[in-house]
């Protein structure tokens, strides 16, 4: 048995790793960092397609088939699955995204075949039991209820068909209270037959296993798999022009506001700088000026913060904070303020020296486990960047100039926002409110390998 490999040095804080490009003889393509340092190995993966293929009146068959597809395969039913996983403390699990199907995978290195065996079967013969899935199905729809009353969920729903419309990101991922009840077993079939394919599989390892019993692994899980998928096509898409208000009543203590607007894609040349922009203004840390502004000088709210957010066919950038309803108004003043005045000055020569040191040294932290390392390849492969991208990184942030800090703080955050109130403050919001409906967790934070 031959397959081709492909060795590059990882960063310093891997030392005598290597990140190899793995080929297996059946052409499953692989990025891996073997680690002998514990007995573990770590699999990430995932298919494209997510919850973007669902169908445009049945929002949550992807979720659906990530909830069952662990519960029972090929001859073994729900229970005999779940004991097998037991036995050994083998880790699966799966989830869904916008743009792929995603996969985790995690066992003792002595247990990998048993582990990768189990797998195979989830992914070629789930069984979709009727029990099963009148059982998942429950279990989702007693989410939806809980969320159907949660401000923050409330708010990420809000959020995104406020920013996308009728377009597949808009549509609720977990699906709601009307399409849950609709969806059939053929439709979670006719799903796993048209995503879980090869052609656009990215896969991830690290751990303690030789490259040739990995390749002979990969081949027996996802070899059987059909050579390509069947998407429907999904239209690029620019989130809905600012400024825009919502406003969801709810009766609840403390009202949550969401906000953004139309962002910057990763292949995009501003990128770095926006992510360090975003850094600067509220990127979580205790020095955003959104946190220094509205909690520390103001007191209005607990927290603040604001992430990029990337898809295939989009991107945006995104906050939200929470505030007591009687100042709620005051919040989404002082908010708009700080991003105005971003957008009109930019960073500060300190500010972006600071905040290029903290991204430098944060992503050390983000790969530090070999779970981590494993899920920050496959980000990286999904986001179509380089083998080598981890080495290239630091140089990228270097090269970010004020100039062209300031320029993309203009672009970025020059237009005003995209806000969604949830709570008592109807005051604050135009145009009239919208009521709730069936919701979904707020949408997905950027990934943190970046």
């Amino acid at each position: 048995m031959c397959f081709a490999l492909i060795s590059l040095a990882a960063s310093p804080s891997f030392a005598a790793t290597k990140i190899q490009h793995l080929v297996t003889p059946g052409g499953i393509e692989a990025w891996f960092v073997q680690d002998a340092t514990v007995p573990l190995v770590a699999m990430e993966y995932a298919f494209a397609g997510g919850a973007a293929q669902d169908p445009a009146d049945k929002p949550g068959v992807g979720y659906m088939v990530a909830s069952l597809i662990d519960e029972g395969a090929a001859d073994l039913d729900s229970k005999t699955f779940r004991e097998r996983l037991d036995r050994r403390a083998i880790e699966l699990s799966f989830s869904i995204e916008r743009d792929r199907f995603r996969g985790s995978l995690r066992m003792l290195k002595e247990h990998s075949g048993e582990a990768f065996d189990l797998l195979h079967i989830a992914l070629t013969s789930p069984r979709f039991d009727a029990a099963d899935v009148e059982r998942i199905r429950s279990q989702i729809m007693s989410e939806l209820r809980r969320n159907s009353t949660n401000p923050n969920a409330l708010a990420g729903r809000n959020f995104l068909k406020l920013a996308f419309g009728d377009h597949p990101y808009g549509r609720p991922s977990h699906g709601t209270l009307e399409s849950i009840p609709t969806i059939k077993t053929d439709d979670l079939r006719n799903y796993v037959h048209r995503v879980l394919a090869r052609d656009q599989l990215k896969i991830a390892v690290v751990g303690d296993i030789e490259p040739a019993a990995l390749a002979k692994l990969l081949d027996q899980t996802f070899g059987g798999l059909p050579a390509k998928g069947d998407l429907t096509p999904v239209a690029d898409v620019v989130a809905a022009k600012p400024p825009q208000r919502a406003f969801v009543p709810l009766d609840v203590p403390q009202t949550v506001v969401m906000f953004g607007g139309p962002g910057v894609k990763r292949h995009d040349p501003d990128f770095m700088a926006a992510y360090i922009d975003n850094h600067i203004l509220g990127g979580g840390s205790l020095s955003s000026r959104l946190y220094r502004e509205v909690r520390e000088k103001r007191g209005l709210a607990y927290s603040v913060s604001e992430s990029l957010l990337w898809m295939k066919y989009s991107a945006l950038f995104a906050g939200t904070t929470g505030t007591r309803a009687d100042r709620a108004s005051e919040s989404i003043d002082a908010i708009d303020k700080v991003i105005q005045r971003f957008a009109e000055d930019g960073p500060t020569q300190k500010e972006l020296d600071e905040a290029k040191s903290y991204v430098k040294g944060s992503q050390m932290l983000e790969l530090d486990t070999s779970s981590k390392l494993a899920t920050g390849l496959l980000q990286y492969q999904t986001d179509g960047l380089p083998i080598d991208y981890i080495e290239k990184r630091n140089s990228l942030v270097d090269a970010v100039t004020l100039d062209q800090a300031r320029d993309v703080a203009k672009r970025l955050w020059g237009h005003g926002l995209l806000t969604v109130v949830v709570g008592r403050a109807q005051a604050a919001a135009q145009p009239a409110a919208i009521q709730p409906g069936a919701t979904q967790p707020a949408p997905h934070p950027a990934p943190a390998a970046h």
